[in-house]
């Protein structure tokens, strides 16, 4: 199925998603006329149009790029008719960060945007950042964080994405097999495709490719925009549990596993066939955990996720086969993610360490 199929349904036309980044270069062709005002809360000069480092452009062009570059060129997101919000946090160090954050989210809370999403993440666990969240899950939010690029090295929990109510994001590789680097561990609620991701970024050829579960993520948030935009009476609730109950499965007998979650977003399948919805006011996640005040530099250092012995793939098809997903160019930046049905465009820009390492 190509992703212009999809797209007669549903683009995310009057959904608007908060990127909590580095800021977004509205002056990209394919980001034109998407980008809100937004707040720069990074400390630094500019405003949150810019973008040093080029990150949140990437995650903002992976959601809601339209293609306007034209030609080859051109690269989609997900849903190309939503609006970005873009929020620009890069600190220098874990307290600067964490306080931008804090401040970020609660803006985030406070705007039009319906749905958050942080491709970051730090070891630190922050009571003012969860309280943040609650927040903005209080608002109504979606919020979706990426889990980190370490699962081979060491796989330490991190926050946001480890926070209750949070989507924790994992990346799926090109075979649709949870990513040998991305992080696994029970804050994992959903998978999306992360490697050989390619958008709109600066730059002559108007394109760049990387790997992480940052670009996870923002698929898996375009994919909310896309339900939301078809049922805007939907609650945050509602929207959740239907990626969840849509979701591709762990191609095993378990509901969800530590890997890939409840499995691979399948925003065509919740399109077509959403079911039932649930209740407006039950969060599908799991509940609440202590939070206990960070000590010293504002840090509490999180346990290690116990590492498995090899990563699982994610279920291939609607009928349950479990058979190995497979991607296919389409062209004008778009992708398809045959057999898990997860239509997406791929994207980006070159992952930096960071206090709040940007996945």
């Amino acid at each position: 199925m190509h992703a212009e199929d999809m797209w007669e349904t549903s683009t995310g036309t009057g959904v608007t998603v908060a990127v909590i980044d580095s800021g977004v270069d509205a002056r990209l062709p394919d980001l034109q006329g998407q980008v809100l005002e937004g707040k720069n809360l990074s400390g630094e000069s500019g405003d949150a149009h810019t973008d040093p480092r080029g990150h949140g452009t990437g995650m903002a062009a992976l959601i809601a790029g339209t293609g306007k570059r034209g030609g080859d060129l051109g690269a989609y997101g997900l849903a190309p008719g939503a609006k970005i919000l873009p929020i620009r946090v890069d600190g220098k160090n874990f307290h600067e960060d964490s306080t931008a954050m804090v401040e970020a989210l609660r803006y985030a809370a406070d705007s039009n945007a319906r749905i958050i999403n942080i491709s970051r993440g730090s070891p630190g666990r922050s009571a003012e950042e969860e309280k943040a969240i609650a927040y903005a899950l209080s608002k109504g939010k979606m919020i979706f964080a990426s889990v980190g690029n370490t699962g081979d090295k060491g796989n330490a929990v991190e926050y946001p994405s480890a926070a209750s109510g949070v989507i924790g994001v994992a990346a799926l590789d090109q075979e649709g097999a949870s990513a040998k680097w991305s992080q696994h561990g029970p804050q994992v609620d959903l998978a999306a495709p992360g490697v050989g991701m390619v958008a709109a970024c600066p730059g002559r050829t108007g394109t760049c490719q990387s790997d992480g579960t940052s670009d996870a993520s923002a698929i898996a948030a375009a994919s909310a925009a896309l339900i939301w935009s078809v049922h805007p009476t939907w609650t945050a609730n509602q929207v959740t549990r239907v990626l969840i109950n849509t979701a591709g499965g762990t191609g095993t007998a378990e509901k969800r596993n530590d890997y890939v979650g409840y499995g691979a977003v399948r925003p065509r399948i919740a399109l077509k066939d959403p079911g039932d919805p649930g209740p407006a006011d039950v969060n599908p996640l799991p509940g609440p955990t202590p939070v206990q005040d960070p000590k010293g530099d504002g840090a509490k250092p999180a346990a290690e996720g116990a590492p498995k012995d090899s990563a699982v793939s994610a279920a291939g098809s609607g009928s349950g086969s479990g058979s190995p997903a497979k991607w296919i160019a389409l062209g004008a930046g778009a992708a398809v993610l045959v057999g898990a049905a997860v239509t997406t465009p791929i994207l980006l820009a070159r992952r930096r360490n960071a206090a709040r390492r940007p996945w």
